[in-house]
């Protein structure tokens, strides 16, 4: 008997409902897909510049579902499958080209598909700095950078990047890290050296003290690039995703070796300009401030009046001057908001300089 006594159903009924169901499901896919195209033919009836990716909109729509969801899939799960088909959907109107720190097999190819679905069309650079050159040239629509790392920090070349290049950030990703140690060597007492992103190398660092204390760590643009070196040279392993393994024909030698079990990743979506509002935003701006005693509390002091939270502040330097120093700052609100606004309009008044990246929806997907 099943719950509240009913009998329970035999397992050809069960697969019949089940066929129903998917009918029902392909039919509503299906008109959610005209839906969407009626509503890219009314935005070029309209005239001007059409944007078909609206990263506030669909932030919007997976907040939403996921607060209607009640199981039994969890939100996580209930947000991707409609990713996909917001994905999918758009790629009838426009295939969207996204860049993203390659090669095949690297945590920003994963943060790039969690943010524009498996129906994107994407390009993989060789370097932090050729994804912000793909988008300034517009030989890409979007693309996707690692910016800070829970264990590590901020990413020096993407934050200089940001300074190099009139892009706005329209969009971020939060990414649970794991990584893998991947190898065609059959032990670890084979691996003589390992490659892997300075990031990842520092992610791991305890554990690569303890368990390969004597081999070689080598620092490469990226993990797929790590794990592509690892497949073709002897003695050699890479700190890498476990999609890399399948790409590269390597082992796991050892799994989840990253020093921190919370270790997560903020990526940026980088395009020509800000998302607009969805009503659960940050934005991220750049600034610094004359060498004086109270200058930083000056600065922040606006934000602090009118109760705007800081999600993260770093400070780098500048560059221009020696001990001089630019300040990253990312804060509740969407500089469209009236009390950003003026925060941001009062504070540039204090500032020797600064300079907004842009304002976006908080990440709705995370690992």
């Amino acid at each position: 008997m099943g719950e509240g006594g009913q009998p329970l159903m035999r397992l050809e009924e069960i697969r019949d409902r089940i066929d129903q169901v998917d009918q029902r499901l392909l039919e509503l896919i299906s008109e959610r897909a005209r839906l969407a195209h009626h509503v890219g033919e009314t935005k070029r009836a309209e005239g001007g510049e059409v944007q078909f990716y609206r990263p506030e909109r669909e932030a919007q729509v997976l907040r939403r579902i996921q607060g209607l969801n009640e199981g039994p899939l969890d939100d996580g799960s209930v947000a991707w499958l409609f990713r996909e088909i917001m994905s999918a959907c758009l790629a009838l109107e426009q295939p969207t080209r996204v860049a993203y720190l390659g090669p095949a097999g690297t945590f920003s190819q994963m943060a790039a598909l969690r943010q524009f679905g498996h129906a994107a069309e994407l390009a993989p650079c060789h370097s932090i700095p050729e994804v912000f050159r793909m988008v300034a040239s517009g030989n890409a629509a979007y693309g996707v950078a690692p910016v800070e790392n829970s264990t590590e920090g901020g990413v020096a070349q993407t934050q200089e990047a940001l300074l190099a290049h009139d892009l706005s950030i329209c969009g971020e990703v939060a990414l649970r890290i794991h990584h893998q140690l991947l190898s065609a060597a059959k032990t670890m007492k084979d691996v003589v050296r390992v490659y892997g992103h300075a990031q990842s190398l520092g992610q791991c660092r305890h554990w690569l003290d303890e368990h390969l204390p004597h081999a070689e760590r080598v620092p490469v643009s990226s993990n797929g690039e790590g794990a592509r070196l690892a497949a073709i040279e002897p003695g050699s392993a890479a700190i890498a995703p476990e999609v890399a393994a399948e790409l590269y024909r390597l082992t796991i030698l050892a799994p989840n070796i990253e020093d921190e079990s919370h270790n997560t990743t903020r990526f940026v979506v980088l395009g020509a300009a800000d998302a607009g509002q969805s009503g659960a935003d940050k934005t991220s701006l750049a600034v610094s401030t004359a060498n004086q005693p109270g200058a930083l509390f000056q600065l922040l002091k606006p934000l602090a009046e009118r109760g705007i939270g800081l999600t993260r502040i770093e400070s780098r330097p500048a560059r221009s001057q020696a001990w001089e120093y630019l300040f990253y700052i990312d804060l509740d609100g969407h500089r469209a908001d009236p009390l950003v606004a003026e925060a941001l309009h009062e504070l540039e008044a204090h500032a020797a300089w600064l300079r907004v990246f842009g304002s976006y929806p908080k990440a709705v997907l995370k690992a």
